[in-house]
């Protein structure tokens, strides 16, 4: 029997290449694109974000050239509740997330999975530049474009039924071969910014969503430096739009305390952190880590990765970093790869020194 393969259709050169490639493999490809605003003028325009009022046509267009069934999901509800409201509340925590990373969770591969699966469907096809060899995410071989990151929360069983055709290829290619097939979004740029956040300001989209609150801006010690207009404006590790004037030495965010308001600054050195703490562990890769393994960890999109020796205790994952990260900010991931193969990964909890906790007091 001809495998059923759902294709996700983001209106971009990725997925359209990648429903492309799943066609003409043989399988009996069905495309779906995921209308994930129920006001689409509130989302981006043009090709700054990967949800633009643009996308439903483009990818209708690429269908229809490589002559597979089209459809459009309304996925809006679903995409506010587990996306837009936990972006927010995740900020009103003192937290850091990646809506990517919580889009492709709990909508491209939670909802879209469950309902193809219902439907009939064996698998879904997506263009993300990763690969799938024996069961196992891999990074793509394009390094530059790697995506690994963003589905290293996926579950054994959720990858089981997840196709991704790009990852022997670098991006440079995916171009050229859609321009061979004659999808005219070939030369499409790449989306980057949050879909959601139509002018690309995200401080002033959370001050609408939770209001302006005046704060402190505090050093270590507690003195007060300043003042804020909303402590969810902030991320651990961010140096711009601080408006301390007259520092001698560069400050950075390296605390931020919901519950009083509070933004704790300080210099770089502070931001030193090598042991880290993740809740939610998710084990793709392996079986969970009972002892400690020597592995690499990255803790954000794009970030550089760190060599450490990590474990699973107590139903939380802890990653010991043999040299100091800084910019560690709770809300994000923690991925664990053994040289490209995701092990898997956990949402940071808490991030220290222990040199720093183990000093005696001064």
């Amino acid at each position: 029997m001809t495998m059923r393969v759902l294709a996700a259709m983001s209106g971009g050169v990725d997925s359209a290449v990648a429903a492309a490639r799943a066609a003409e493999a043989g399988y009996d490809v069905t495309g779906v694109h995921l209308a994930l605003s129920k006001n689409p003028q509130s989302y981006r325009t043009g090709a700054r974000g990967c949800c633009t009022v643009e996308d439903s046509r483009d990818a209708r267009r690429a269908a229809d050239v490589i002559g597979i069934p089209f459809y459009v999901w309304d996925m809006a509800e679903e995409f506010d509740r587990e996306v837009v409201q936990d972006f927010v509340s995740e900020y009103a925590a003192g937290r850091t997330p990646n809506p990517c990373l919580r889009c492709n969770e709990k909508i491209k591969f939670e909802a879209v999975l469950e309902r193809a699966v219902a439907l009939g469907f064996d698998a879904v096809c997506t263009g993300h530049h990763v690969r799938m060899v024996d069961g196992r995410l891999r990074r793509s071989v394009d390094l530059a474009k790697d995506q690994s990151y963003v589905l290293a929360v996926l579950t054994r069983e959720q990858l089981a039924h997840a196709m991704f055709p790009l990852g022997d290829c670098t991006k440079a290619e995916v171009r050229a071969e859609a321009e061979r097939r004659g999808l005219t979004v070939a030369d499409k740029p790449d989306s980057h910014d949050i879909c959601f956040i139509a002018d690309g300001d995200t401080a002033g989209f959370l001050n609408r969503r939770l209001g302006s609150e005046p704060g402190p801006i505090v050093d270590e010690s507690g003195t007060v430096l300043g003042t804020h207009n909303g402590a969810h404006a902030f991320t651990v590790g961010q140096r711009k739009g601080l408006n301390l004037g007259g520092a001698v030495d560069r400050r950075y965010v390296l605390s931020i305390e919901p519950v009083n308001n509070t933004v704790t600054v300080g210099p770089r050195a502070a931001l030193e952190i090598d042991e880290i703490v993740g809740e939610r562990p998710v084990w793709s890769g392996c079986d969970p880590l009972t002892e400690p393994f020597a592995c690499t960890v990255q803790l954000r999109a794009h970030g550089e990765v760190h060599p450490c020796r990590a474990w699973e205790r107590d139903g939380e994952l802890i990653v010991q970093l043999d040299e100091p990260a800084t910019g560690v900010a709770a809300g994000q991931a923690a991925v664990l790869y053994d040289g490209d193969v995701v092990l898997g990964s956990a949402t940071i909890r808490s991030a220290a020194s222990r040199a720093r906790q183990t000093s005696p007091a001064s």
